[in-house]
């Protein structure tokens, strides 16, 4: 209440309770329900900088994490389907795609680029411990769970390194956690801010890294040393602008989560001691009971079993109502919620696939374009990052040397297609029947139908021309693979059913056994 209607107050109550009443009135009019708190509405706010909110609490966030990522099956699960998504088995994909100065793609040098990407992709990291593809999925673990994860490009000779790779390559990465760049690390007058030296743009200029993990260094050795940006990558997730540090993926539905795991505890506790429970021996009424003469009976359970009732006892099963019949129902909706907010989608969490191919498929294209997000996320901050400064310490391979050749357009090296796994087929018959008529219509391509399958296209072309090399050379005949001496033209082969090819092949037989029967008479 206002002064002026505190004075009122004193003169005439009513008249100032109808003027609160109006003002109060005016106020909602005016102004936004949700700015302001009621009975039913408590209009939490958050009024802290970005970097400010992340340094009170990222650090618990990431900790609690951590413990649910080594102690709760949902939370492994949500982590392990999103590393099956974002990078997958093989890690995710470089084509390199260099060019002449026509714009035509050098197949020869990118066909020689991949294959020594591949050959470095073997031992990567400084430990020479992980392949390319088992960092990558660390690496994409960690920014999930942790919020964010660092690595150091180490480029060229250091002192005391010899680097993993096998291929003369002088180029490694230093996958870091997030505690190697410390949270209390500030220092206004230099512009350090949560262990980021940044300047008056706001720009990260140097990384401060500790020398050993927090937890190594046992309270005596706490040195920092200055790693300039270019040297390092930071993969994070951020939520607002101007963040620095990022935050984890459970980070709103961390509570959710440990109830969920709570939940399920407490039920399968109460389950356990009500199958322990099975009947109670009665004597009388309560009335008759003497506790000093009160004796107990010690009965071994076997399945089938009966025993022996004394005159006047009667036995009384005892019910269970454990496990809880809405568990399930309750426990899918936690999960459904738990989805949402992870880019995840409910039925690979659950790993309850139920429902038409319809409704499969609607929830795998709506899951697929979180998936691309989160694979360029990822690809923009990790994979082009590693590959060009992989591409760019190639050039000074002294034991494989790289031979460029005259015609390459130089701005053109560099230039790759990332991708990662791809949305999976629920049935193949009429996904490959959607994407021949695709590229019938020329809406599409044949390499963007191998990469809906995760392949190489170059790659798949040279096994298929393998293939028909050998087949031809070997007489075998398929139903997509007329014999082209018949002088079908393309579009009839096309067209050439099974029960022709079957036909094609018996001709070929014969004039192989022709053949084979000159042979024997000279």
């Amino acid at each position: 209440m206002s002064w002026i209607n505190n004075a009122i107050s004193h003169i005439s109550p009513r008249w100032a309770l109808n003027r609160e009443a109006a003002q109060q009135s005016f106020e909602a009019i005016k102004g936004y329900e949700a700015a302001k708190s009621s009975r039913t509405h408590k209009a939490k706010k958050e009024g802290r900088g970005a970097n400010q909110a992340v340094f009170a609490a990222g650090k618990s966030l990431r900790e609690q994490a951590r413990w649910l990522d080594e102690n709760h099956d949902l939370s492994i699960g949500i982590l392990d389907r999103m590393e099956e998504r974002v990078v997958g088995a093989q890690g995710i994909v470089v084509e390199p795609q260099p060019r002449d100065l026509d714009g035509n793609i050098l197949d020869d040098l990118a066909n020689d680029l991949q294959r020594r990407f591949g050959n470095w992709s073997l031992k990567p990291d400084v430990t020479g411990r992980y392949s390319r593809p088992e960092l990558e999925r660390l690496c994409l673990r960690t920014a999930l769970r942790d919020g964010e994860v660092f690595g150091q490009h180490v480029l060229g000779k250091v002192p005391k390194l010899i680097h993993p790779n096998e291929q003369g390559t002088p180029y490694s990465i230093e996958a870091l956690e997030p505690d190697f760049i410390p949270y209390e690390l500030n220092d206004i007058a230099k512009r350090i801010r949560q262990g980021f030296e940044v300047n008056g743009w706001g720009q990260v200029v140097n990384y401060h890294v500790l020398l050993d993990h927090p937890a190594d260094q046992k309270g005596f050795r706490y040195k920092t040393k200055p790693v300039a940006k270019a040297k390092m990558l930071h993969l994070g997730l951020f939520k607002r602008l101007h963040q620095l540090r990022g935050v984890s993926l459970f980070h709103g539905i961390m509570t959710r989560l440990a109830d969920i795991k709570d939940y399920e505890e407490s039920e399968r506790v109460a389950a356990r001691i009500s199958a322990a429970l099975a009947f109670v021996i009665k004597r009388g009424t309560p009335d008759l009971f003497n506790p000093e003469e009160a004796n107990t009976q010690d009965i071994k359970f076997s399945p089938g079993m009966t025993t022996t009732l004394a005159p006047g006892e009667d036995i009384d099963t005892l019910e269970s109502n454990r496990p809880n019949v809405h568990l399930v129902d309750f426990r899918n909706g936690q999960m459904k919620a738990a989805a949402a907010g992870t880019r995840g989608s409910y039925s690979s969490i659950a790993r309850d696939y139920k429902g038409s191919y319809s409704s499969q498929r609607q929830e795998l294209v709506e899951q697929d374009e979180s998936n691309r997000i989160m694979q360029q996320w990822f690809c923009a901050g990790w994979s082009r990052p590693v590959y060009r400064n992989w591409l760019k310490m190639e050039q000074l391979n002294k034991v494989d040397p790289l031979n460029l050749p005259k015609n390459l357009n130089i701005n053109t090296l560099f230039d790759a297609v990332y991708y990662g796994p791809t949305m999976p087929w629920i049935d193949p018959r009429k996904e490959a029947e959607g994407w021949e008529m695709m590229i019938a219509g020329n809406a599409a391509t044949e390499a963007e139908w191998a990469r809906a399958r995760g392949r190489n296209p170059a790659e798949v072309k040279r096994q298929r021309k393998r293939e028909l090399e050998y087949n031809r050379d070997n007489d075998m005949v398929t139903a997509n693979d007329p014999d082209p001496s018949l002088g079908e033209s393309s579009s009839e082969q096309n067209n050439t059913s099974n029960s022709n090819a079957r036909g094609n092949a018996d001709k070929r037989n014969a004039n192989r056994a022709a053949r084979h029967d000159q042979q024997d008479n000279k």
